[in-house]
This record gives structure tokens, C-alpha cells and sequence, in this order.
């Protein structure tokens, strides 16, 4: 759940949450966390944690604050543990710990982290002091650098960031069994030594990116699924395999397994971690990485290694690796078998003989995006950059005069155009067509190196692949250079 959600929660707008009791005697079970905000009246306020990152909330509790400002959160069962924030109206919240279940708090609007003051929690209390220090390092920071820049002034800045790095280093110390300290550690950088020379002397950036990757998670505790309820579990898989990882299917793959198997240590963790990675790569932003997805499919999910999955959605996730596996990049695309405009068989392969690199345009005569499509690939093929290129467009479905109208409509004479005139062909299932259009590259081979690539990014697709091919050819050594059949271009 979004903050703007749970801000319609705190206007009362979204009924179904139990309000919690006003100020109680205390319970000796479940939760009951007393608040009391100065400057606060008359409404709700909401308890939430964090799931996974920064803009998504569950809600776990609501109370109505009195004339005074007090309320309470309150029920007969504990809250699960991590990082919570309570919301109020107009969007304004702040954060708290929630490892204890009885404590109470008390602040005001004017600066709610800046005056809280926290009763029965030794967690929070740490918490707010460690936020209250740094906002006072920080802030004489801010002021000194809207100072004119001199030395004395760079000699004080020095001192602050040195004062703020100590008293991190003796918070953490101190408190080391605290989730805060976790917390804190598993959202910091690691702390990369002075590295080697490189041969030109300077100092080797590739150790120092190594070294950082290897020790990524090295503050992380995958252990404790209260690091599910944070801001950070999720943006730090991001940052791993998007950024940090080549995004080609084989790095991904070992990447992917190495998170599954530090995530094991906690069944909660790794489930996440196993539903989160195959959803970001079933449809991924980089071109032929759905490898990925199919990966953890048959490795984690049929293999039941992903609890609590129901057989109707193994049965739809099966279907749907069945569907990718032949498609990905590298394969030879399978050709279908259609016919000419006077229904007589096409040879696709002699078709497509000869050509560096192949365009499939997979469309309905009717569909509005392949409309806007035709005319845009239409050009590319017409231009410079489209020669040597062949096109072959298949309608899947209409009428045999509606695609025959679309061929003429649009000028397609020129391409190969095929129609599955005794309609025997699934072609969703057979070439993932599940929108019109969708387009496929092929290398000369017939191998595919694009999949379901977006009209507009066909261009620069293959005038990056040329690139990349000529690139490959040129750094072979003279009277052995060949060649090279293009690959996806990862970006």
C-alpha cells in the first residue's frame, strides 16, 4: 500500500481496520503503543510498516487521537518486528522501531523525530537519539557550507564529517544487538580499502568494483525476516542485478542462485527473494534476459522449492516457460508454416536466405498499435539504414481481404507476407503473441538476438548491433577475422 493510500485510511475513508481503544490501562499481551503528538486533534492516525521498500506500506493498526492529542495502538496480538512508520493527515509520518510490544512515545508537529521522547522502548530510544545527533552534526554542516569557502571553513566541515563517521562507528559498537544497528548496517556501502595500481599507475578500478560487489551484503542478515518489513531488502536486490551484475542470462543465473542460497537461512526470506527476482524478469527491461525467468521457474517454483504455490499457478507458470524456453535469445526461431497472398505456401527459409539480420512483424490488420507500427517500420526499411534488412509480417488473426487491404494499405508489397490461411497456428502460445504487434530479430543464422522489441527501438537496435559486430571483427587478429554473428545488446 502507497503513502496516498494510507493517507484516504487516515481521513476515514477506507472502513474494514479495527480503531484501537483510547488511553488503557496497559495489557500484559499483545500490543499497546501510547502516543501522545502535541499539536494533533480530532482524527486518525495509522501504524504501518514498511514491505520491502520505501513506498510500500501495510497498515497494521489505527487509533482516533483525542482533543489532547493522545491515542493508542492497541490488540490482543503482537505485531510482527521491523521498521514501522505511524501516518498522519496530509501525509506527514515518522518513523519507528517495532521490537518491543509496550512502550509509549510522546512528541509534537512542530518537529516530531527532533522532540520525541520514548518511554519502555530501548530500541527506540537509541533509534531517536542516533537520529537526533546526526540532525545536529548535519545541520551545523548545512550552515557552514552556505559559508564563504576558506580553509578554516573546510578544516571545521572536515571535523563535523569525522565526528558524524565516529559517532556511527561507536553507535554501532555500543549497540550491537539492537535491529537498529542492523539496520543500519545492512543499508551502508561497504568500505573499500586503499586498492592496488593498474598498470598504468593509478589506482585499479576493476579490484575496486570487485571488492565492492563481493562484499555487498556483507551487512545484510537474510536470518531475520524483520528485514522484510524495511525500505531496503528489495532496492538492494535491484542495485545487485541490475546494476552490479552483466545482464546476460548466464551472470544473472549465478547471481540469482547465489541470493536464493544466502536467503536460505530464513524460509520468509527466501520466498521473497524467489518471487521477487523471477518477477522482474518474466517481461525485463533488457533485451533477452527472460532467460532468468524461466531459470528460476524450473529451478524454484516446479521444483516446489517456493512454498505455498497452488497447482493452478504452477500449472500457469509451467505453461508459460513452455512458451518462453524455445524463444529465448540464441535460439533458432521456429518458422511458421504460412501462406502468400494466393494461399500457396512460403518458404521462410529461402525467404530469409542471405540477409544479414531479419525483422518478424507479428500483427492484426485491426489492431490500432500496429497501425501506428506499420508506417514507422515501413520507413526504417525504406531508409539507408533498413538496406539488407528483410522483413517478413504475419497477421494472426482478422480476415484474409482485411489483411490483404493492410498489405496494400501500407505499402508492404516489398516484404514477404504470410497468412495462416487453414488457421492451425497458436500464436501465442508458438511465438508469445499475447499484444500486437510483437517483433522479433534474427541474425543471419535465423537465431533470434530481439524479442518483443518496441517498434521505435528497432533502429537503434540494429545499428547498435552492427557496431557491436564490427567491433568484434576488428579487434580479431589480421587473416583470421570472420564474421561475427551480433548478440543482445544488453541495454
Amino acid at each position: 500500500m502507497n503513502l496516498r493510500n494510507l493517507c484516504w485510511l487516515v481521513l476515514g475513508l477506507m472502513p474494514g481496520l479495527v480503531m484501537a481503544q483510547t488511553p488503557a490501562a496497559q495489557s500484559t499481551a499483545g500490543h499497546r503503543i501510547a502516543g501522545h503528538i502535541r499539536g494533533l486533534a480530532d482524527t486518525t492516525v495509522v501504524l504501518a510498516h514498511y514491505q520491502y521498500d520505501a513506498t510500500h506500506y501495510v497498515p497494521k493498526d489505527t487509533a482516533r487521537v483525542d482533543a489532547a492529542g493522545h491515542f493508542v495502538f492497541q490488540g490482543k496480538k503482537p505485531l510482527p518486528g521491523g521498521l514501522y512508520l505511524v501516518v498522519m493527515p496530509k501525509g506527514r509520518y515518522f518513523d519507528m522501531m517495532l521490537t518491543e510490544q509496550q512502550f509509549s512515545f510522546e512528541t509534537d508537529t512542530a518537529d516530531l523525530d527532533g522532540h520525541m521522547k520514548m518511554n519502555g522502548s530501548v530500541e527506540n530510544v537509541a533509534f531517536f537519539n542516533y537520529k537526533q545527533q546526526l540532525k545536529r552534526t548535519f545541520d551545523e554542516m548545512r550552515k557552514l557550507d552556505k559559508q564563504p569557502k576558506t580553509d578554516a571553513t573546510a578544516q571545521q566541515m572536515k571535523a563535523l564529517q569525522k565526528e558524524a563517521g565516529q559517532y556511527r562507528a561507536d553507535f554501532l559498537a555500543k549497540n550491537d544487538k539492537l535491529f537498529t544497528t542492523k539496520i543500519l548496517r545492512a543499508s551502508a556501502d561497504p568500505e573499500i580499502p586503499t586498492p592496488p595500481k593498474a598498470a598504468n599507475g593509478r589506482p585499479d578500478s576493476l579490484w575496486q568494483f570487485n571488492y565492492y560487489k563481493n562484499h555487498f551484503w556483507d551487512g545484510f542478515d537474510f536470518s531475520d525476516d524483520r528485514m522484510l518489513r524495511t525500505s531496503m531488502i528489495q532496492p538492494k536486490i535491484d542495485r545487485y542485478l541490475k546494476e552490479l551484475t552483466v545482464q546476460q542470462v548466464d551472470s544473472l543465473t549465478k547471481e540469482a542462485d547465489f541470493l536464493v542460497k544466502k536467503a536460505s537461512a530464513n524460509k520468509d526470506v527466501k520466498s521473497y527473494v524467489i518471487w521477487y527476482i523471477t518477477s522482474q524478469y518474466e517481461r525485463p527491461k533488457v533485451l533477452g534476459t527472460d532467460g532468468l525467468f524461466v531459470h528460476m521457474i524450473e529451478k524454484y517454483w516446479l521444483t516446489k522449492e517456493l512454498p505455498g504455490i497452488d497447482s493452478a499457478t504452477l500449472k500457469t507458470v509451467a505453461e508459460r516457460v513452455a512458451v518462453l524456453k524455445p524463444l529465448q535469445v540464441g535460439k533458432l526461431l521456429p518458422l511458421p508454416a504460412v501462406g502468400d497472398t494466393l494461399a500457396r505456401p512460403i518458404n521462410l527459409m529461402t525467404a530469409t536466405q542471405g540477409a544479414p539480420y531479419t525483422v518478424f512483424f507479428f500483427y492484426a490488420p485491426h489492431c490500432g498499435h500496429c497501425r501506428e507500427a506499420a508506417p514507422k517500420l515501413k520507413a526504417f526499411a525504406d531508409s539507408p539504414d533498413g538496406k539488407g534488412v528483410k522483413f517478413v509480417a504475419i497477421a494472426i488473426e482478422d480476415n484474409v481481404d482485411d489483411w490483404k487491404k493492410f498489405i496494400r494499405e501500407f505499402k508492404l508489397t516489398g516484404w514477404t507476407n504470410g497468412y495462416d490461411h487453414k488457421q492451425q497456428i497458436d500464436f501465442r502460445r508458438q511465438y508469445d503473441v499475447f499484444t500486437t504487434p510483437t517483433i522479433y530479430v534474427l541474425d543471419k543464422n535465423r537465431a533470434i538476438i530481439a524479442r518483443a522489441l518496441p517498434v521505435e527501438q528497432v533502429a537503434d537496435f540494429l545499428n547498435f548491433t552492427r557496431k557491436q559486430a564490427a567491433a568484434a571483427t576488428a579487434s580479431k587478429p589480421v587473416g583470421t577475422a570472420k564474421a561475427a554473428a551480433p548478440k543482445a545488446s544488453g541495454r
